[in-house]
């Protein structure tokens, strides 16, 4: 069993600040973390391997050198290799960029280590939140997908997911190999030990760089970073928070309701 856990190394949203005259997230001084729903995807993962001793586990990751940082953290925590994708060329990607970029870097560790039966991410980065990238890298490559994962077990060829939904939970038999998207966890994600992150301190992570999609998994640039991004961010910025409020708190729900209704007809909202 060969498992691909994609994570993004994101800033801490808690001290996240925004330049009030660029519109832009002030990064300087702020820490990196590992994505939390990646940090799901990876015990999933790791869950897996205590059943199935034999299961290899490779942390990609698309970013700046910095990055290995938090693959460091993968690595300690269950992960037996670690790629990271980085390259000028891919600066200023957008979502469909980024999944394009993921998708040449699997097949790329494909030729190199062999086929992945799963790849596994979060169901989305807390930076961006947009929850696109998963079902994304399983469209390039023609992969079939199941989001919102709550456990995974396998059973053959076939993984069976237990996925959220509004009225519980569903399960759901995929074959593999197949992308899976994970939402946080019943369980947490396992502490490293002294010795696992000395032993990950160790480990050597390998860089693939835009040549190398070229040569082996014949990326086209042109898909690439700021220009071969469709979408584009106009403006970033804080939004504005109104405090004003009124409480009602009538006799019976009916006199509520019948007060708020005048409320909002005075307001003129109905």
């Amino acid at each position: 069993m060969r498992i691909c856990v994609c994570v993004k190394q994101v800033p801490d949203t808690t001290e996240i600040k925004i330049d009030p005259v660029t519109n832009t997230l002030i990064r300087a001084g702020v820490p990196s973390i590992v994505n939390p729903f990646d940090a799901c995807a990876l015990e999933v993962a790791a869950r897996i391997k205590d059943k199935d001793p034999s299961t290899e586990i490779t942390i990609l990751t698309m970013g700046p050198d910095q990055a290995k940082e938090a693959q460091k953290e993968c690595l300690a925590v269950g992960g037996d290799k670690a790629y990271l994708c980085s390259g000028r060329e891919f600066g200023g990607s957008d979502t469909l960029a980024t999944s394009y970029i993921l998708a040449k870097a699997i097949e790329t560790i494909e030729v190199k280590d062999g086929k992945f039966d799963l790849i596994l991410g979060g169901k989305q980065a807390i930076d961006g939140d947009t929850g696109q990238v998963g079902p994304e890298i399983a469209s390039h490559m023609g992969l079939p997908q199941v989001t919102y994962a709550m456990e995974v077990e396998i059973d053959g060829n076939n993984a069976i997911v237990k996925r959220e939904s509004d009225k519980g939970y569903d399960m759901i038999s995929v074959p593999m190999p197949a992308v899976i998207t994970v939402v946080k966890t019943s369980f947490e994600p396992r502490y490293p030990t002294i010795k696992s992150k000395m032993a990950a301190r160790k480990k050597e992570i390998a860089v693939l760089t835009p040549a190398d999609l070229v040569e082996l998994a014949n990326i086209d640039l042109a898909q690439c970073g700021l220009k071969g991004s469709p979408t584009k961010v106009k403006k970033t910025y804080t939004p504005t928070r109104n405090a004003d409020c009124v409480m009602i708190a009538e006799e019976t729900a009916a006199e509520s309701a019948n007060k708020l209704a005048g409320l909002l007809a005075d307001a003129k909202v109905l």
